[in-house]
């Protein structure tokens, strides 16, 4: 049986992230593992494994390489698992530092600058400027190169962010929707940041699309005409008890009426 051994792994989170001594253990299965704040209780082997993953950091999406505890179902990217507490001189916002804070910001959640998305959860946050972004949208770079395209394509401004009523289409989507994207000076083309990630995620290499958020309108509406439809039920469940003790009485009614009827009848032969 082998031995489980303490060592140190450094691990870069992106080009312009700092270097990050995290210690690990090797399992008796040979796999690297991690006691991580998140999930005290058991260590989070790092496994790749092909299919969609929640990760429990940043409540985004993922797939394959992950930590993972093996007793709970609790999984986290790598890059969440492995974040720093803060990062300087990032490429997407060299003004000033950035802060991990591994909670959200309360009910009213804020967005993330990069992709547009809600932060949910882990995010970098500048103290002094309110700029934020998923611990995902760090690793993304200004200038990316996408299968699909043949031309190198050069992350937007933030003055230039794009919105539902824009003229952009993502290349990738089909879809208008708000936050940075990606754009070839060749041929127009452009690519939605958030869509970009799907690259950094796992989910593009294992040729998974991240599923869609319901429509928070149409579920509030179809919980209203449920309960619409509920209370409707209800009374004509009502109405129909009503009428059934109604049509109860009436039939002893007209029994006891029938009754004495014959009664009388008897007594007076």
């Amino acid at each position: 049986m082998s031995k489980t051994r303490l060592r140190k792994t450094t691990s870069s989170l992106s080009m312009k992230s700092p270097l990050v001594e995290i210690p690990t253990m090797l399992n008796p299965n040979g796999e690297e593992e991690i006691v991580h704040f998140s999930h005290p209780r058991h260590p989070l082997a790092q496994v790749t494994l092909p299919y969609l993953f929640m990760c429990m950091g940043c409540k985004e999406f993922g797939a394959g390489r992950r930590f993972r505890c093996q007793k709970c179902d609790f999984d986290l990217h790598e890059f969440c698992a492995l974040a720093p507490p803060s990062l300087k001189n990032h490429h997407l916002h060299v003004q000033h530092p950035l802060v991990f804070y591994s909670k959200s910001g309360g009910f009213l959640r804020s967005k993330c600058d990069v992709c547009g998305k809600s932060a949910k959860g882990y995010a970098f946050r500048c103290t002094m400027c309110n700029f934020e972004m998923h611990p995902c949208c760090t690793l993304l770079d200004r200038e990316m190169d996408f299968p699909t395209h043949p031309h190198t394509l050069n992350l937007s401004p933030t003055t230039t962010l794009a919105s539902a009523d824009s003229s952009v289409v993502c290349g990738e989507c089909q879809r208008k929707r708000s936050g940075r994207f990606y754009n070839c000076t060749i041929c127009n083309y452009h690519l939605h940041a958030v869509c970009s990630k799907d690259m950094v995620n796992g989910l593009y290499v294992h040729g998974i699309r991240a599923p869609e958020k319901p429509n928070m309108l149409g579920a509030a509406a179809k919980l209203a005409s449920n309960a619409i439809i509920g209370f409707i039920g209800g009374m004509l469940e009502g109405i129909g008890e009503g009428l059934g003790e109604v049509l109860i009485q009436n039939v002893g009614r007209g029994k006891a009426i029938k009754s004495r009827g014959k009664e009388a009848n008897v007594a007076g032969k």
